[in-house]
């Protein structure tokens, strides 16, 4: 199933961020926002209507810039995504404990960080989902490759454009089905 994608307005000075309208749309839903944290971000929101959009946001340093600045480009674009969304209660993102570079690591770390602190000072609850609780949920497996988690996601109807837009939409999906693991 193809799916066209929806563009978003710029958030400081950023291009458009391409967004795949999904599949599920419910009423009476909670805005929900789920995260696949890293330089390449994916991302997954369920509005207040019940319709997923999903995407990426790049947030790789620029030329120019300082190190610090692709944070504060990540915590504008927290911004933009709460204003677009309405209500956000609720943030899911992969909980990762191993990485395979120290930068990444380093990355992941202070993108966590912002992730936190922005919940925090808009009082909106989040929660980390282990990876392989994900994968599992998602493939049937919790150490199912990118291929299968993106394979999965496309049977649910999806049409990811890669492994951390997938990602999201797994967590996204997850965190409906099981109500953040309640159930």
């Amino acid at each position: 199933m193809h799916t066209p994608h929806v563009l978003l307005p710029a958030v400081a000075n950023e291009p458009p961020l391409a967004v795949t309208p999904g599949p599920v749309e419910t009423s009476g839903a909670a805005a929900l926002l789920a995260l696949d944290l890293g330089t390449t971000t994916g991302w997954a929101r369920r509005n207040l209507r019940g319709r997923i959009l999903s995407g990426t946001a790049d947030f790789k340093p620029h030329r120019f810039e300082g190190g610090g600045m692709r944070y504060l480009r990540f915590e504008r674009w927290l911004d933009e995504t709460h204003r677009l969304a309405g209500d956000v209660e609720a943030v899911y993102f992969e909980e990762v404990r191993r990485h395979a570079g120290v930068d990444a690591a380093h990355a992941y770390g202070v993108f966590l960080a912002g992730l936190t602190a922005w919940c925090e000072e808009h009082a909106i609850a989040y929660q980390g989902v282990p990876v392989g609780t994900i994968k599992r949920f998602i493939a049937g497996k919790g150490n199912a490759d990118k291929a299968a988690v993106i394979a999965a996601v496309r049977e649910r109807g999806f049409a990811p454009a890669d492994d951390n837009e997938a990602d999201a939409i797994a967590i996204l999906l997850w965190a409906i089905e099981t109500r953040g693991g309640t159930r």
